[in-house]
């Protein structure tokens, strides 16, 4: 335990529940996304029927995000085969899966001038191999459309299968990313379909199978987890080989979402930081407004394998 962080915020800090009326703190105010990059990009989007996790999972970020040419892009459709407590993505039976969209999504960053993007996609269980053929068909239309954009993908866990991750791995995207989301304990409330050693397992096969690519992952707060459950999983993930990491508050997108246990501090958002940097992550990005896309670029930028 690094010695300069507060006992207080280390040994024992339980959630504090939150009541359904409470405002959110002025450090959770955003201004309302409308700029004319914004606007370009969102007519794009849709001209060319594509989903983003900006617009479907509510991001706080996305008009500083798309006021700035970037988006993170979702594949496979837009609905998931699995339903998280926190996730405002639609989950029921997905749609047959459109061959054309890899083509579709490497001309939006043609025509973005996109130099790095994010790709992700909903949970497909219905899939025989979830989806990972998909993640290399995109990346690699992206590549032969626009040869110098760096690509970063968001996968599922693919239900543990290997072969699936070393399917998106041989495409070779410049980032892998696969995101914790929680704590252990709350996995089966909050993720009930994942296993939280499987999430960690993915990142270190993937770290075994392809070290030159860098890893990464995301972790949410606020769902009720105590402050040494935060650092136990933070250790979990370097351990795993986790390279570069997000850490942000968890925002309630409806009533049928998971409840905010409690809203973090940005000062307590620097504490997790400092802590994170101290057990070796490459880079950290750590606020109330961060998800796991937010200044991807410039974590890519600064991570060395």
């Amino acid at each position: 335990m690094p010695e300069h962080l507060p006992v207080t915020l280390i040994r024992g800090r339980t959630a504090k529940k939150a009541l359904p009326q409470e405002p959110k703190p002025r450090w959770l105010r955003v201004k309302a996304p409308g700029s004319k990059e914004y606007i370009r990009l969102k007519n794009l989007i849709r001209r060319l029927e594509l989903n983003t996790v900006c617009a479907e999972a509510n991001c706080p970020n996305v008009g500083e995000c798309w006021d700035q040419g970037t988006a993170t892009f979702m594949i496979l459709g837009d609905i998931c085969t699995r339903a998280c407590g926190y996730c405002n993505v639609v989950h029921g039976s997905p749609k047959v899966i459109d061959k054309d969209e890899p083509n579709r999504l490497s001309e939006a960053v043609a025509q973005l001038g996109l130099q790095y993007v994010v790709v992700t996609s909903v949970d497909r269980d219905d899939l025989s191999d979830g989806g990972a053929s998909a993640f290399s068909e995109t990346i690699r239309a992206i590549r032969q459309k626009v040869p110098s954009c760096r690509i970063e993908v968001l996968i599922p866990d693919f239900s543990g299968n290997t072969d699936d991750l070393q399917t998106v791995l041989d495409a070779r995207p410049n980032v892998l990313n696969h995101n914790i989301e929680t704590v252990e304990r709350l996995y089966r409330t909050a993720r009930p379909a994942g296993r939280y050693k499987r999430a960690l397992g993915l990142i270190e096969k993937s770290k075994q199978y392809a070290p030159d690519i860098p890893t990464k992952s995301g972790l949410m707060v606020g769902l009720g987890e105590q402050w040494e459950e935060i650092l136990d999983t933070l250790r979990d993930l370097r351990k795993s080989g986790c390279d570069l990491l997000t850490i942000g508050q968890y925002l309630r997108p409806t009533a049928a979402n998971l409840p905010v246990s409690r809203y973090y501090t940005p000062e307590e958002f620097v504490t997790l930081k400092t802590f994170s940097l101290q057990l070796g992550f490459n880079h950290v990005e750590a606020g109330p407004l961060v998800r796991s896309s937010y200044h991807a670029s410039e974590q890519a930028n600064l991570s060395s394998p």
